[in-house]
């Protein structure tokens, strides 16, 4: 199966930003080497061979959605939506298979003969199969649960999320979902067992986590005499909506054996199959140690080198990436201490940050109320952003955007906030997550920031737009890069301060408050992995250099430790978009237009950063001759 970040990455998955990643990170991004197809002298023959090969993209792209039903649900289409995803070594080897075939056939075509566009996808999924081949060795290279994603969470945000019940059928098929929970989680059991036999354990501070997880979803009724639990409060509000629906044929007694029937699939087979994972995890922690890197594992050094290639879509090394990292901070400080002189604060830079991190001003009550007043303000800050965007922009999205605080059967475990892209069709809206479980994690100064990157013109402007796009095949519409996408959401935080946002002093100190953290993540991932610092280092180094809570700088390198390499995409990608746009304006000067500048980073939809670099190097030549 394509490893091409399809929905459920959403990034994205997506994880700040795009804390929810699928259930392996780096080694499903892509790569690619390939310089930019030029122009065919033959456009009868383009015509033809494009065409063939289009077609073959799309047959690749739907028979990999097709095998995939979570893939299916995602999407927004209905097909096996009474399934879950084949995890068993089997479906893996069969993937492996196809992947060779598809590979061989796709090398079969004749790529002079393609038209420009064409060529560029070609170039695209070859590097990408070709990088889902070389991978495989490292298939087991990851902790299938952990507080970051995993089986035992995405069952649940599926359904929720996901899963909409439009008909009687839509109904049956939660419920068969429900019912076939117990095989996945075996299939899941497995999985963590080869896992356990190549010594790939996850560290000890990941159990609580995700025991506590485990246990608050099966939580409330019917597993016991609380309030409805998720997936029941969820299910029974999706059919009192149905019921509600006048052209709906639920009837009254319909509904019931429905609801009767949820309630047995919930008490008989989700409860089991969570309660069998909880036992085995407790008895896998029993195995874990403190040891957090990845250098602990066989070949380690090797598999987080590719990691890092896979994310960044770069040849930097992690010693690189370390010192960037570190003259980023040194940088953003400096930036820092003036905000801090231009509000008059009597003090340096580390009690600055002690005051931005302890004073109540910034925060709002954790309360119902605080909580809703955060999602109101959010929602405010991102409406009146729609109203730059012509500033900004020629390309727009059509999809609409919704604010949402993190469900709470995951709010303690998740991260920060992230992003959830629209479905195909467009019904479903993108959603941004706003963690609002520890309000102080949350402080006023860095709103603004946040529902940028997240929101507006941040990922959903990228991801809504990239599936919008026109005469692009569907595994480009519906991919990723995470150092394309992250770092559209990096600078998708400082481009609005150019036009006018972040007035007030704070403000702006909270979008430097958020870039210093994607700095400090460049330190720390490597760190970690190549340098073997301990988790409680990582955190110390995050206090001691920036103004987050403590609590933000646990999770943080909890997810570093559990995501390696997944971090660094932020930084490394919004560097190169600044750089190709300083790049471009020095040569343009009176002809650079920001507007066309961001059409030519958005309308391919998702690339390789050097990719991007060959194609706004291509568009500066063309403006220069214009």
């Amino acid at each position: 199966m394509l490893k091409m970040y399809l929905l459920a990455i959403a990034v994205a998955l997506l994880l700040t930003a795009c804390d929810q990643p699928p259930d392996q990170t780096a080694m499903k991004e892509n790569g690619v080497k390939s310089a930019i197809a030029g122009e065919n002298t033959s456009p009868s023959i383009e015509i033809s061979e494009s065409q063939r090969v289009n077609a073959f993209f799309e047959r690749v792209f739907e028979d990999s959605v097709a095998r995939s039903p979570e893939s299916l649900s995602f999407l927004g289409r209905k097909d096996r939506a009474d399934e879950w995803n084949d995890l068993s070594e089997d479906y893996a080897n069969k993937s492996l298979a196809l992947a060779k075939a598809q590979l061989a056939e796709l090398n079969a075509f004749d790529r002079s003969k393609l038209d420009e566009s064409t060529a560029l996808s070609y170039d695209l999924l070859v590097q990408s199969m070709e990088d889902e081949i070389a991978d495989n060795k490292w298939r087991l290279y990851n902790y299938p649960v952990n507080q970051m994603y995993g089986r035992h969470s995405s069952v649940v945000s599926l359904l929720i999320n996901q899963h909409r019940i439009g008909d009687i059928k839509d109904a049956e098929n939660y419920i068969a979902r429900l019912n076939a929970v117990p095989a996945l989680f075996d299939q899941l059991i497995v999985n963590i067992e080869a896992r356990t036999a190549a010594n790939i354990i996850p560290p000890k501070f990941v159990f609580p986590h995700v025991i506590r997880d485990i246990s608050n979803i099966i939580k409330g009724a019917p597993f016991d005499d609380g309030e409805p639990s998720a997936l029941l409060a969820d299910f029974t509000s999706k059919i009192n909506v149905l019921s509600n629906n006048q052209d709906s044929e639920l009837t009254g007694n319909k509904e019931a054996e429905l609801i009767d029937a949820v309630i047995y699939a919930l008490n008989n087979s989700v409860k089991p199959a969570y309660q069998k994972l909880a036992a085995h995890l407790i008895k896998l922690e029993t195995k874990s140690t403190t040891d957090d890197g990845i250098w602990k594992w066989k070949d380690g050094a090797e598999f987080y080198s590719v990691a890092l290639k896979r994310t960044t879509t770069t040849d930097l090394s992690s010693d690189q990436i370390h010192e960037i990292g570190l003259k980023e901070v040194a940088r953003i400080h400096n930036e820092m201490r003036a905000v801090k002189d231009t509000v008059k604060f009597e003090g340096d830079l580390k009690a600055f940050m002690q005051f931005m991190r302890d004073d109540d001003q910034f925060y709002y009550q954790p309360t119902v109320e605080g909580r809703e007043r955060y999602i109101r303000e959010a929602t405010v800050l991102i409406e009146a952003m729609k109203g730059q965007l012509d500033e900004m922009f020629i390309t727009k999205p059509k999809a609409d955007l919704n604010v949402k605080a993190v469900e709470a059967f995951r709010e303690q475990s998740a991260g920060k906030a992230f992003y959830q892209r629209p479905s195909e069709d467009g019904t479903r809206p993108g959603l941004y997550y706003a963690n609002l479980y520890d309000m102080k994690a949350m402080p006023t100064y860095q709103m603004a920031a946040l529902a940028y990157h997240e929101g507006i013109p941040g990922h959903h402007m990228q991801l809504a737009i990239q599936q919008e796009l026109q005469g692009v095949p569907k595994f480009r519409k519906f991919g990723g890069y995470t150092a394309y996408i992250e770092g559209w959401g990096l600078y998708s935080e400082y481009l609005p301060k150019e036009f006018g946002a972040y007035k007030d002093p704070y403000s702006d100190f909270g979008r430097l408050a958020m870039e210093l953290w994607r700095a400090c993540r460049l330190v720390v991932d490597t760190g970690i992995h190549s340098k073997r610092w301990t988790r409680e280092e990582g955190v110390a180094y995050y206090t001691d250099n920036t103004p987050n809570a403590v609590s933000d700088g646990v999770k943080m390198v909890e997810r570093h430790i559990v995501m390696p390499s997944q971090a660094t995409a932020y930084k490394i990608g919004m560097l190169k978009i600044l750089e190709l746009r300083a790049g471009a304006k020095e040569k343009l000067g009176d002809k650079f237009d920001i507007r066309e500048y961001h059409d030519e980073i958005l309308k391919y939809g998702p690339l390789p950063l050097n990719v991007v670099e060959a194609k706004v190097s291509a568009w500066v030549e063309a403006k220069l001759t214009d």
